[in-house]
């Protein structure tokens, strides 16, 4: 790995390049498939991913391949080169300088397939034998990967890791009826507990047979909301994409472009980046522009405390550069209100697991269809919905925060509580 680093960032130096960068990436997945409850392929995957970037007289080119052998590198920097000296000057653009090199582990040992195999034939006749009515598709695999940055200025970072990742994809049917689909993934570093018993799998496959007969809402109501941790991009990857990351803050279209440090939400939320969680399976270690990354938070007690910006959104917009850029990698803090409790203080809202809409406005302006969800009515959970819509504006209900669960969800990627906002247009009929 550090050789075809070192040899591509040499030639282009050699080519011209004022500064460049190199990242190599490579991989292995053992994985096996379910689908519709059983077991149908056994297979061992290969990926190989070389980055090359170059800047010559401020102009950048950049440049992706799947192959590492010599040949395919000398091609590639030579169309890198070529795509920088074609490109318009930007002064923004850069390479990491250099601070402290480190080599980073999270191996596990290796895998332990034997296991690996015995806990997704557990999970799948668990199924079979609690919830009869549900039918799943799976992916699982063991991760192993290694990877090299290096640059002009001297920077070199090395990372190995593993892990277990699985996903199941499940509905389900009685007769001619079937409820909506669910999926949801989890990431391991270990196989001491069964599947069925991490994040919400258990809870979103219970629901799965109690969502085969729905209930349409017949009217229209602005009313509260609960957001499960199974439905982490509605919210805030929504924050991500519209308020905090480069393209927003570039184009100025985000709200929050000069509300750092400022009051962006109510106080009970705080919002962090946090690879280094121990939760966290497999978490960032240093940044695809060549920095070690760190846990850091984009909002504390409701004070917006940084953007998402590598190095180039920083360097064009004068804002600071954020820690990381794990954003996938996110910690919310715990409320101090019991899930159970939450839902008893909703006269009518709804719980919502899963969303289906079309990509956020710039503002924050959200609208789809609630999935797997549930109505609220004098606060219990009732009946599962169908075609039910849900509109709102994500900064306008960050300041309209009833309640956070005490409980956390953690699947080896986030780690999120239950939400409850307020303010939200529930329309069904």
């Amino acid at each position: 790995m550090t050789d075809i680093a070192t040899y591509a960032l040499d030639k282009l130096t050699k080519a011209g390049a004022d500064k460049a960068s190199c990242n190599v990436e490579s991989g292995r997945k053992d994985e096996f498939n379910v689908e519709t409850n059983e077991f149908s392929l056994l297979r061992t995957l290969f990926e190989d991913e070389l980055t090359l970037k170059a800047i010559i007289g401020g102009r950048m080119g950049t440049i992706t391949i799947n192959k590492l052998d010599k040949d395919s590198v000398d091609a590639a920097v030579e169309e890198c080169v070529a795509m920088a000296n074609a490109s318009l000057p930007d002064e923004a653009e850069d390479v990491a300088m250099l601070y402290d090199n480190e080599n980073f582990s999270r191996n596990i040992g290796g895998a332990d397939m034997e296991n690996f195999f015995g806990r997704t034939k557990e999970f799948v006749q668990e199924i079979k034998d609690l919830y009869p009515k549900v039918s799943t598709d799976m992916q699982a695999a063991f991760n192993s990967g290694k990877q090299t940055y290096i640059n002009s200025n001297g920077v070199e970072f090395n990372d190995e890791a593993e892990y277990y990742y699985f996903q199941p994809i499940f509905s389900a049917k009685e007769g001619e009826v079937s409820s909506s689909f669910n999926y949801y993934g989890v990431a391991l570093d270990s196989l001491a507990t069964p599947f069925m018993d991490r994040g919400m799998i258990r809870t979103l496959i219970e629901e799965s047979e109690r969502s085969i007969k729905t209930r349409m809402v017949e009217d229209k109501f602005v009313g509260k909301i609960i957001v499960t941790p199974a439905c982490e991009d509605m919210i805030w990857y929504t924050i991500l994409r519209c308020f905090l990351n480069a393209g927003p803050m570039i184009s100025g279209t985000s709200r929050w472009k000069e509300a750092l440090g400022t009051q962006v939400a109510d106080s009970k939320l705080t919002m962090r980046a946090a690879p280094y969680h121990p939760s966290m399976v497999a978490g960032e270690r240093f940044t695809h522009d060549g920095f070690v990354s760190k846990d850091f938070d984009f909002i504390k007690d409701g004070l917006l405390m940084s953007y998402a910006l590598p190095l180039y959104g920083a360097n064009k917009t004068g804002k600071p550069r954020s820690c990381n850029t794990a954003f996938y990698n996110l910690e919310i803090k715990a409320g101090d209100v019991a899930l159970a409790d939450m839902i008893k203080g909703i006269d009518r809202g709804l719980l919502v697991n899963r969303f289906s809409g079309a990509s956020p406005g710039p503002s924050g302006d959200i609208s789809g269809v609630a999935k797997n969800s549930f109505l609220i009515e004098n606060g219990q959970i009732t009946d599962a919905v169908s075609e039910t819509m849900v509109a709102l504006n994500v900064a306008d209900i960050l300041q309209n925060i009833p309640a956070i669960s005490k409980e956390r969800c953690m699947n080896g990627m986030t780690v999120l509580p239950w939400f409850c906002f307020d303010g939200v247009t529930v329309s069904g009929k």
